[in-house]
């Protein structure tokens, strides 16, 4: 799987902008980059895609499993 449309392993995300929950950390924040990154394994390498959330306290952004996310509000 390689990403599409961004560069860089950037994918573009319904979700972009706008806040989100990460389900695994019950972080909350404002959902930076979702990116395709190729990751060597036991058996070979492989693709995995990460959303980055940045937290509503500001800091360093946060990598989850892209299915670990959930918009919140309507904003």
């Amino acid at each position: 799987m390689k990403g599409a449309g961004l560069g860089f392993g950037h994918e573009d995300h319904p979700l972009l902008g706008r806040r989100v929950r990460d389900l695994a950390s019950g972080t909350e924040g404002e959902l930076m980059a979702v990116v395709a990154e190729e990751i060597p394994t036991h058996a070979g390498r492989r693709w995995t895609r990460h959303a980055y959330i940045r937290p509503e306290a500001g800091g360093r952004e946060l990598p989850t499993a892209v299915g670990n996310i959930e918009p919140l509000g309507t904003d």
